[in-house]
Parts: structure tokens; C-alpha cells; sequence
């Protein structure tokens, strides 16, 4: 019914062996998006769980997923609390999608990567994560069953799991959602995982649709989408689809002699589909052709259509509706010393058995006063495989996330990363396979539990079931069904025993409103082995040996320590008989009369002495007759396989004749002889002494080990208190330190990147600093050197061992006095200090100072770096010298020189034309030496000057200059534009000669050409 489905591990996403044969459609291309990207509320997605070592994995599975993929992608780590939160830096590198650290209320969507923040638990409800403060204690926390949990009920078939790297189990649970919900689970092979717990866990329940490498997953999630129906609906007509899944069924009855008929068709159709889009065959008619000729995966299907999905306590708020009103309520009406009987019909592994019988164990210690009563729970399935697993008791460390701290500490035994139902919980429980619908069902029951398995099964036969429970429940007995179940229109039956929850209680009406129809069971007929075409050789020794061992071997039995009988030979019957009630193979149960007392006290000393213990003539009653036996018991030493077994042997003792009696002849009294009655008396006063003898000696024996066992039983008790406590402590703190080894794990892997893009960095920036050819040297703040650079120590004699000194006590080579005051004032101030200083070999070197901050802003020394200057100090010189020899020359001629910058502004006019003004330099730079020319000459000559600097022409103009005694003359001003190698003009270099004389003359010479023609024209 109820079962988990059986593991169907996929090392590669391949298509199937003869999938080729049957496809219509070439598959696309592996890792390549969904034919067709889901939108709006519609779109996968993925929730990853990692712990330890579950960086590396999450890189190698982002990297691999494919471009506009549509699917999101959400990440959940154990994390340290007290950490900061550097998921979404280091994922961001691996990936070209977005990555988000989870915020409260932000919206999934797809193409992007959301990862939880520390000390968080985090679900989703409509597409939006929600983030909640842990309430367990650190070393218990599940967070990614938590988050899978709630991925499961959002997206339902779109959810997809995926379990990487991690210790511990955390993960298993949730997978088991999301297969409940028909999502697909993935896990990454152990063999590649640095932890294997979380994968092994997962894979161990049989809850993996896909295993593989951790960059493999990504394709096998885009392959599975891809063909799925939810992408891709398959235009298969209504009449084809029931015709092929009527042929599935018949398949699946065939090979599993379970008929999956009356179950709901929309819930096969369903789980079909599903291993339809695993496989990724095109259509439900090739999956038909897929199973007969695989039967394999007949076997996994119907693992899948056993819908196992079970938790502890489902739905907390019933099972305690069970424990405080319809277990009370059924105890109330018991009589002291009751056994009650109680069914879980489809109980998987065990989950819901286990909790039912805790849930009576807690209501029978709140009974007031408590009364004596037994329970005795029968649990079935129809898988073996989970009857075995619900055997063992055993789960994994993640159940506590649905069992309280109280409950785990009470009813589990701790067994490494794993929890152990405890003694007594397990033998209130039988586990035994059984077929709901065709096999007979438990009577005189208490409780019927029968959770989430009657919505999977079509009308007709919950009708037929709802009788079936009514005539297996005693008179007020209880019916447990799931919360999305009810009894119908079976109200004349049931009567709910509290309106929010679905217990009810059996109506106990003399009238049966329905008939019962009780399901039938047929058995395959034994083939005839005497149709044996092949006969053994008759072996005349093995026939004597035979013939020996059955008439003449005494009848013996075979049992261990305890009593119990392993092996029986011969006919027992005169001596062993079976108990009354149930059945019991224990021979102080089974001993006749009159052997019991003996058989008890000869195997105990058998036991002890290990030599075989007689007994001889015990009278046995067998029907009413008394019968002499000699008794022997013997503890076995060897062979080895049979080490601490006891072998018992029965030999009846003839009956010997009575004196004076003779063959044929009446029984009399013989002559001189006693009387029968007296030979009577002497055995029975023989028999009494016997049993008084044998009465003392168990009596001291009783005395001696009862002081014996008090004292070690109070022993036992005070070390079973300081063990348990012990226990408790050593589980408290193993699942913190396994809690806290997770978060260290993943801490360190962080750390490990860090420490790499530190490393790579710390490179970079020496490669960039070597590169640069500048000398630097960090000092911290009290001015010791703590790194310094190759080339620092041509300046400075720097060596290794000088790291950790003051830079004032190591020889430099600058002529730099002040540099440690300097770099004192930088440290106060805060200001940078640059200067340029000569070496002693004649070097010059830019020496600047600067405070060092860190990245968070603080000052922690300051860097000091040298430039080599050397060159461009040598080219000032020579320049200073060319334009001292230039000053010179200019100086020298009877010119006047100035320059221009490019927009006309005058920076430079020589020796002669300050003299010549008599007006300081300054005043006249820039456009001031305009204002020494004759008013009517300055405007004009400032237009003039403008176009040149437009035009970018020659400037050739004459005007009037005053002198210094406050006289004008008149001068012609030459200047020519200065270009680069781009034809930019860059400088404007004029000269000024004076050619006042000249004017003079030629104004004196014109008016001499004017007085002579006016002579000439008077008359």
C-alpha cells in the first residue's frame, strides 16, 4: 500500500535499451533548455541541499546548467550562525544567472539562484521564499527538509530535489515530499560526493530517480523536463491511453500477482507518466513495449504505484486527538488486564505503527490510576521490502524534525547518524505482507488505522472496505483514517468521534446495513512431484541408516540457552505437547506432567556443569497413562555451529514384570513376597524424599541467586541511570558537534576560496608592482617595515630579516634627512607628502608619502614609494641651460621678444621691453602689456592679435609703445605660432623692433613732397 519507491539509480541520463526502436521524434541534443520555458507561476524549481564539502559541488552543478534554462534554482546550506553569509559571492563567479541571498517575501524567478542566509530557515508559498528564526537547537536543525518540505506542497509536480555533498541525513525527508507530490529527486553519486552521508542516506531510502556526478544533474533535470509531459502534452487519443494502461496492469499482474485495477486511473496515469519522463520514451504505448522487455523496470513501477510516503505523527494535531480522547475513551471501557488489538493497514516502514503504539504508551502513563493493559499492534503492507525496513526500527537522524526531543529521548535508542526504535515500542508489533483487497483481514480489533491509502482507490472499492472495517472493529471501536478521507456515505457505520479530525467511531447497531464481502486469496496449485521423470538410485546403506534412525534412535530435541526448541527428531509427542493459547516452542511450556519439574532443574544444571545430567525412571502422564523415562540433557561444545545449544533425549524404560507372576496366568499374590500396596508405598515414599531432596536444593539455589540477582540488579540500575544520563549528554553534544562539524565544513571551504582569491590577488598585485618598476615600501604604525618591494632595495639597503624593524635604523641611499618626521606627519595629518630627493650616486627620486588605509577605512601605517626621476631631473638641467643661453641671446640683441600662450595671453617678455616700460614683468603678463601701448593703437591691435590666435597665422602688426619717461613710439611687432607634431599650436614667440626713427623720417619726407607740389602750384 503505503511504500517507499524502490531506488531507481541512473548513472547517465541514456535513453533506455529499446528506446531507439520505438521513438518517433529524435531527442534534443543533451544539456540543451526545454523546448518550451515555463512562465509566471508554472516554471521548476530546484531546490539544492549541500552541507559539508558542498561548495565544490554546487560550482560543478551551476556551471553545467543550460542557458535560459527556465528553472530557478534555490540553495540551502548548514551554515554557521554566527558566519557572514558569502554563498552568493562565490556562486556568482560560476555562474552567468543572478544569485541572490534570500530575503523575506522575495518572489522566485527563473534563470536565477537564491541561496539561504545564516541562522534561517526558509519555505516557499506562492513562488515567494519566507524566512523564519530556527526554533530547534543547533545541533538538530533540518533545514533542507524544511525548505523540500515546503517546495513539495508549492510546486507539486514541478518541485525537483536535489541532494550534493553533506554529512548526516538531513535531505532524505524531503525527498520524500517531493516524490509523494510526483517531483523528481536527484542526488549526487557518493563515489564523487567529499561527503557521502546526505547522498548515501537518500539513495539507501530509495528515493533517487537520478544519480550522478554533481555537473551531470543539471542535463538529467533539462532531459527529464524536456520530455515530461508537463512540457510537452502528448496528443495520445482517451481510447489508446486506457488500452495501454490496461496493458500495463495486466504486465504488472503478471509479475507481481497484485491487481492495481481499482485504483484510481488518474493516479496510475499519473505515476506512469512519471517513469514515461525518466525515461524519456516518447509516449505511454512505447513505455508498454519498454516493460516487456524490461522486467526490471516492472518491478520499479510498482514500487512507484505503492504511493510510500509516511511520516512520524502526520498531522501532530490528530494523533493528539487519538491520545487524549479516543484512547481514554477505549480504555475507560476495558476491563483490567485487557490486550488490545489494533491494525495499520499500509504501513510502509513503519512510521504510523511505531507512532500509534508511542501514542498508547503516553495515554496509558496519563491513565489515572493506570491501569494493567497490553497492546499488540499488527502492521501490514503490500511491499516485503518496507514490511523488512519497519522490521528493523531503524531511521535516519532527520526524524527529528517530526518527533519531539521528549519522544526521541523516551522511545529511540541513538545509533550513529540514525535512531533506533527502543525494545519496547518494537515488540508491541507484528510486521507481516498482506494484500489490502484480496487477502482476509484482522478481527477483533480496538483500532483500525488506515491513513492516505482509501483516496488512492476507486469508488466501487472503498465501498467494499468500509464494511470490511466495520466487521473487523470491536464493539465502540476506533477507525483512523487520513485527513483528505472520510467513510463516505457509510455515516449508519461510523460516527466521527471529533468533527476537525477523521477518527470515528464504530456504531454498535444490532441491524448490519451492509453486507461484507470478504476478499478471497487463491493459491497456485503444488505442481505433482511424482511426475518426476528422473528417480534417485535406491542406496541400500542410506535405507539401513534410515530404518535405524526411525525405530530405534531415541526422540530428542534440540534447543538453545533459553529454552526454545530449535530442532526436533522422533516422536516428541509423549513427552512435549503444545500450550494452550499462543503458540510458544519453549520446553518448560510444552513439558507433560510429571516431566517439568525435572526437565527444569536437569537444564539448568546442564547449563551450569556443561557435563550431561541424568535423570532416570521420571513417570510422565501422557492421556491419563503413566510412563517411566530416562532423561538426559547435555550442553553441547561442539561443533562449533552448534556452541551453546542443549541437546534433550527421551528413552522410555520397559516395564518389568512383578514377582511370582507368571506368563498366562492370573496375578496373585506370590509366596513370601509383599503385597502390591506395600511396593506402591515404597515408591511413592522413594519419589517423595526425591522431590523433598530436589525441593532444598532449589530452594538454596533460589535463596542464593536471588541475593545474587538483587544485588546486581541494584548495580545494574544505578549504572543504567548514569549511563543513560551519560547517553543523553553524549547525544546532546555529538549533534551539536556534528552540527557545528557541518558549519566548520563549510566555513572552511569559504575560507578556502578566500584564502585562493587572496593568494591570486596578493599575486596580481606583485606582478603589478614588479611590473611598474616603482621601489615601495608599506610600513605599519609605528614606522617598522612590514613589506617592501625588489627594487625598494636599490634604495634602500632592505634585506628579509629587516621585516619588523624601524625603517630609521636601515641605511638608505637618499639624501633624505627628514623622511621619518615626514612620514610621522603623514600618519598625523593624514595629508600625502611628496618630494623630490637626490641619491647619492647622483639618482634623483619622487619620494611620496601616503597613508595606508584598510578596506574598512582604518589607518594602519603608510606607504612610501620611489619614482626614478633620474631622467627627467637631467633634461630640466639641460633645458634650464638652453633657456638661460636663449635669455642670453635675446638679451643680447636690440629687439624686444616676448611669448604667447596659445590663447594669446603673454607669459614671458624679455630684458629690453621691461626697461624699455620701465613697468615690472608681472603687471605686464597675460594681457597687461596692452595697456602700455598708445590708446588708439590697443583695440585694434587686440582684434588683430585675436584673429592671428584664430587663424592660427603669422601675427605681423605696428603700434606705439610708451616709454618709461611717458613718450610713444612707434614699433613693429613679428610672431609666429608654435605647432606640435599634430600641427596644434602650443606657443607664440614675437619679437618688436623699434621703427620710430624710420617713421619720422618718411613723415618728414612726405611733408617735404607737399610744401614743393603747393609751391609749384601758386602762380
Amino acid at each position: 500500500m503505503k511504500k517507499t519507491p524502490e531506488m531507481n539509480t541512473r548513472k547517465i541520463a541514456a535513453p533506455p535499451p529499446g528506446k531507439n526502436k520505438h521513438e518517433k521524434k529524435k531527442a534534443m541534443p543533451s544539456g540543451q533548455a526545454p523546448a518550451k520555458r515555463r512562465t509566471g507561476a508554472s516554471f521548476p524549481i530546484v531546490g539544492i541541499g549541500a552541507s559539508a564539502g558542498g561548495l565544490e559541488a554546487l560550482e560543478l552543478f551551476l556551471k553545467n546548467v543550460p542557458p535560459r534554462s527556465g528553472m530557478a534554482f534555490v540553495v540551502v546550506q548548514h551554515l554557521d550562525p554566527t558566519h557572514k553569509g558569502v554563498m552568493p559571492e562565490l556562486l556568482q563567479r560560476t555562474t552567468g544567472m543572478k544569485v541572490f541571498q534570500a530575503k523575506d517575501r522575495m518572489m522566485v524567478r527563473p534563470d536565477c539562484v537564491y541561496a539561504i542566509p545564516p541562522n534561517k530557515n526558509m519555505s516557499i508559498l506562492r513562488g515567494r521564499l519566507y524566512l523564519l528564526e530556527p526554533v530547534a537547537p543547533r545541533g538538530l536543525r533540518q533545514p533542507i527538509d524544511f525548505f523540500l518540505r515546503s517546495l513539495a506542497e508549492d510546486r507539486q509536480e514541478l518541485g525537483v530535489g536535489v541532494i550534493l555533498s553533506g554529512m548526516g541525513s538531513d535531505g532524505t525527508m524531503g525527498l520524500r515530499a517531493i516524490k509523494e507530490k510526483t517531483g523528481v529527486a536527484l542526488v549526487q553519486d557518493p563515489a564523487t560526493a567529499k561527503f557521502d552521508g546526505m547522498p548515501g542516506s537518500a539513495i539507501n531510502a530509495g528515493l533517487a530517480d537520478f544519480v550522478g556526478p554533481a555537473e551531470e544533474l543539471p542535463r538529467m533535470i533539462a532531459d527529464y523536463f524536456r520530455h515530461a509531459p508537463l512540457f510537452k502534452p502528448r496528443p495520445v487519443p482517451e481510447n489508446k491511453t486506457l488500452s495501454a494502461l490496461g496493458k500495463i496492469l495486466t504486465l504488472l499482474r503478471a509479475q507481481t500477482g497484485h491487481d492495481f485495477s481499482l485504483y484510481k486511473k488518474s493516479t496510475l496515469y499519473r505515476r506512469i507518466e512519471r517513469r514515461v519522463g525518466i525515461h524519456q520514451i516518447d509516449n505511454i504505448a512505447h513505455y508498454v513495449r519498454f516493460l516487456q522487455e524490461n522486467p526490471k523496470e516492472l518491478e520499479i513501477l510498482f514500487k512507484e504505484l505503492l504511493i510510500g510516503v509516511t511520516s512520524f505523527f502526520r498531522d501532530p494535531e490528530t494523533w493528539e486527538i487519538l491520545k487524549t480522547k479516543a484512547i481514554p475513551a477505549l480504555l475507560a471501557s476495558r476491563a483490567e488486564g485487557s490486550v488490545f488489538r489494533a491494525w495499520v493497514a499500509g504501513c510502509s516502514t513503519g512510521e504510523e505503527a511505531y507512532s500509534l503504539a508511542m501514542v498508547f504508551r503516553e495515554a496509558l502513563d496519563n491513565l489515572r490510576p493506570r491501569g494493567n493493559f497490553s497492546l499488540q499492534i499488527f502492521a501490514t503492507d503490500l511491499d516485503r521490502d518496507a514490511i523488512d525496513k519497519a522490521r528493523q526500527g531503524l531511521f535516519p537522524a532527520d526524524i527529528a524534525g517530526d518527533v519531539s526531543t521528549k519522544r526521541l529521548s523516551r522511545f529511540f535508542v541513538k545509533e550513529e547518524n540514525s535512531y533506533r526504535v527502543a525494545k519496547e515500542i518494537r515488540e508491541k508489533i507484528i510486521f507481516a505482507p498482506q494484500n489490502l483487497v484480496m487477502d482476509p483481514p484482522f478481527t477483533k480489533l480496538d483500532i483500525l488505522c488506515c491513513r492516505n491509502l482509501i483516496i488512492y482507490l476507486e469508488p466501487e472499492l472503498q465501498k467494499k472496505l468500509m464494511p470490511l472495517f466495520y466487521y473487523s472493529l470491536n464493539r465502540g471501536g476506533v477507525l483512523f483514517l487520513g485527513n483528505a478521507e472520510s467513510v463516505g456515505g457509510f455515516t449508519g457505520l461510523f460516527a466521527p468521534l471529533d468533527g476537525k479530525s477523521r477518527i470515528y467511531r464504530r456504531i454498535d447497531d444490532s441491524v448490519q446495513a451492509e453486507p461484507v464481502e470478504f476478499p478471497v486469496t487463491f493459491f497456485p496449485a503444488v505442481p505433482d512431484l511424482q511426475r518426476r521423470a528422473h528417480k534417485e538410485p535406491v542406496s541400500l546403506q542410506s535405507q539401513v541408516d534410515q530404518l535405524l534412525l526411525k525405530r530405534f534412535s531415541p526422540a530428542a530435541v534440540l534447543a538453545n540457552d533459553r529454552g526454545d526448541i530449535l530442532y526436533i527428531r522422533g516422536r516428541t509427542g509423549k513427552y512435549l505437547e503444545p500450550a494452550a493459547g499462543k503458540a510458544n516452542w519453549n520446553i518448560y511450556a510444552m513439558a507433560r506432567e510429571g516431566l517439568r519439574n525435572a526437565l527444569a532443574d536437569a537444564f539448568q544444571k546442564a547449563l551450569r556443569k556443561k557435563p550431561a545430567v541424568i535423570r532416570g525412571n521420571v513417570k510422565v502422564e501422557t492421556d491419563g497413562m503413566a510412563q517411566e523415562v530416562d532423561l538426559a540433557v547435555q550442553a553441547i561444545e561442539e561443533p562449533e555451529a552448534l556452541k551453546g545449544m542443549v541437546m534433550i533425549v527421551f528413552s522410555d524404560v520397559e516395564a518389568s514384570s512383578e514377582p511370582g507372576k507368571a506368563p498366562g496366568k492370573a496375578p496373585g499374590k506370590a509366596p513370601g513376597k509383599a503385597p502390591v500396596r506395600g511396593t506402591r508405598a515404597t515408591e511413592l515414599e522413594r519419589e517423595l524424599r526425591q522431590t523433598r531432596q530436589e525441593l532444598l536444593v532449589a530452594r538454596e539455589e533460589m535463596q542464593t541467586s536471588r541475593e545474587e540477582l538483587k544485588s546486581i540488579n541494584e548495580e545494574l540500575q544505578s549504572a543504567n541511570e548514569e549511563l543513560q544520563s551519560t547517553n543523553e549528554e553524549l547525544s546532546t553534544s555529538a549533534e551539536e558537534m556534528q552540527s557545528m562539524n557541518e558549519e566548520l565544513q563549510t566555513v572552511n571551504v569559504e575560507l578556502e576560496s578566500r584564502l585562493e582569491e587572496l593568494t591570486r590577488a596578493s599575486s596580481d598585485i606583485r606582478n603589478l608592482l614588479d611590473g611598474t618598476d616603482i621601489a615601495t615600501v608599506f610600513l605599519d604604525n609605528e614606522l617598522h617595515v612590514r613589506r617592501y618591494t625588489a627594487r625598494a632595495t636599490r634604495i634602500i639597503n632592505l634585506i628579509p630579516g629587516d621585516v619588523g624593524r624601524p625603517l630609521a635604523d636601515i641605511v638608505s641611499n637618499l639624501l633624505y634627512l627628514e623622511l621619518i618626521e615626514d612620514a610621522r606627519e603623514v600618519l598625523q595629518t593624514l595629508a600625502f607628502s611628496e618630494k623630490q630627493v637626490a641619491a647619492r650616486d647622483g639618482r634623483w627620486f619622487a619620494v611620496r608619502i601616503l597613508p595606508y588605509r584598510t578596506v574598512d577605512n582604518r589607518i594602519d601605517g603608510v606607504v612610501i614609494t620611489f619614482t626614478d626621476v633620474t631622467a627627467a631631473k637631467t633634461l630640466e638641467a639641460e633645458l634650464r641651460e638652453k633657456e638661460s643661453q636663449l635669455r642670453q641671446l635675446t638679451e643680447s640683441l636690440p629687439h624686444m621678444f616676448w611669448s604667447c600662450l596659445p590663447d594669446g595671453a603673454c607669459d614671458y617678455l624679455s630684458r629690453q621691453w621691461i626697461e624699455y616700460t620701465g613697468i615690472p614683468e608681472p603687471e605686464q603678463l597675460g594681457y597687461g602689456w596692452l595697456r602700455q601701448l598708445h590708446p588708439e593703437d590697443r583695440e585694434r591691435i587686440k582684434a588683430e592679435l585675436d584673429a592671428a590666435v584664430a587663424s592660427r597665422t603669422n601675427f605681423i602688426s605696428r603700434f606705439r609703445i610708451r616709454t618709461k619717461d611717458g613718450e610713444y613710439r612707434a614699433f613693429k611687432a613679428h610672431a609666429v605660432p608654435i605647432r606640435d607634431a599634430n600641427g596644434v599650436v602650443i606657443k607664440w614667440y614675437g619679437s618688436s623692433t623699434e621703427i620710430d626713427a624710420w617713421t619720422r623720417a618718411g613723415q618728414g619726407v612726405e611733408k617735404g613732397r607737399g610744401s614743393d607740389e603747393g609751391e609749384e602750384e601758386k602762380p
